[in-house]
């Protein structure tokens, strides 16, 4: 069977479909249904187009996730999505130093962290999201890592990028 070229823009459209009539664990079930609809892409293109239509994972009433369109709401703009996020899943937040730690709802991590990345804050390097926490990093100020592990790390992964430190 030859599979036919299709553009980013309808096989996005297929995984959308995909993931609304059915329950899709993981990237590899997906990659599976789309070369079952026609789509020839490697796991690399999945991958980047979950992150591009921003699917996060969702809890499924028997204990397993799937992928899910991120939540949407009347109001169409980044900061009254994380302000609903926080509304509905947070449950709290914590410090420590340049760190926050973010605690949802089971299940609802990558929706929250999801939001507060779509925002781009002024000071927020990056976050991470699990299941139930999210870890956000902050700026704190420096341009250089202190001395120590954390400096040697940093120049070799700059090193690696090919970047002169």
């Amino acid at each position: 069977m030859r599979v036919a070229r299709m553009s980013k823009e309808e096989r996005q459209r297929a995984i959308l479909r995909i993931i609304r009539e059915r329950s899709v664990a993981t990237q590899e079930e997906l990659a599976g249904l789309l070369a079952e609809a026609g789509f020839d892409v490697a796991q690399a293109t999945v991958s980047r187009d979950i992150r591009e239509l921003r699917l996060v994972k969702v809890a499924t009433e028997d204990g397993g996730y799937r992928y899910a369109e991120p939540p949407a709401g009347p109001a169409a703009d980044a900061l009254g999505r994380a302000q609903r996020t926080f509304r509905e899943f947070v449950v709290d937040v914590a410090f420590s130093g340049n760190l926050l730690v973010v605690k949802t709802l089971p299940g609802s991590a990558q929706v929250v962290a999801a939001a507060l990345d779509e925002l781009r804050l002024e000071g927020v390097i990056g976050t991470v999201g699990g299941d139930d926490a999210i870890l956000v990093v902050l700026a704190d100020g420096r341009t250089e890592p202190p001395p120590g592990v954390a400096s040697r790390v940093y120049r070799t992964f700059l090193e690696w990028r090919g970047v002169t430190p």
